[in-house]
């Protein structure tokens, strides 16, 4: 006596079929709703200032270490104080309204609030200086910050997209000197050939 319907026999491939979809369909949920926003490529948060990088560094050819002074010799990369935006506007532009919480952190001395946006997890031990100093240019791990009016996150900083490099730096590396050059290729240092650089791939080059 046969004690379940034939129909029962498809129920394995049914539930294989909805399995199937309900799976990606929830890391998908997952990922976008429940992962940080700074965590994703494309974050362009909105800063206190409308400040261009595509019109300072781009059109001024203004050097990134100008304002961000000390990539070269610090773990992190500083964001400029109000100090240095005075250095400029002064002078320049002394009227815009898009520069008043600039003027008035002057007048207050109080630190305009700006919003982070490469921030990697607490977990993970990141030193700019090692990287600036090996070599890696900016553009690397930033995208054509030049051409941004608003910056943006423009690669993963997963930690894949990082051993990925840690495997193989030679492609992003460049001579000291042009580190800064967004528009820097291999094929404008003749007879340049990239250093021998060897970045930690164990789990306690970065989780420390």
């Amino acid at each position: 006596m046969q004690l379940f319907p034939r129909s029962l026999n498809k129920l394995p491939l049914v539930a294989a079929a909805v399995l199937g979809l309900l799976g990606p369909a929830v890391v998908g949920g997952v990922w976008y709703y429940v992962t940080p926003k700074n965590f994703q490529v494309g974050y362009a948060p909105t800063q206190p200032v409308p400040y261009s990088h595509k019109l300072h560094a781009g059109q001024m050819g203004m050097d990134c270490r100008y304002c961000h002074a000390n990539v070269e010799k610090s773990a992190h990369a500083m964001i400029p104080p109000t100090q240095t935006c005075m250095g400029c506007h002064s002078l320049v532009k002394t009227e815009s309204g898009r520069l008043t919480p600039v003027r008035e952190s002057w007048a207050s001395g109080e630190p305009l609030e700006w919003v982070k946006v490469h921030k990697l997890p607490d977990h993970a031990y990141f030193n700019h200086s090692a990287h600036v100093s090996a070599g890696v240019g900016c553009v690397s791990c930033h995208g054509r910050i030049d051409q941004m009016e608003v910056v943006r996150q423009d690669k993963p900083l997963s930690m894949g997209w990082c051993l990925e490099c840690h495997r193989d730096p030679k492609p992003n590396l460049r001579p000291k000197d042009q580190v800064t050059n967004m528009e820097w290729r291999p094929e404008m240092a003749k007879n340049w050939t990239p250093p021998e650089v060897h970045p930690p791939q164990h789990c306690s080059g970065c989780h420390r």
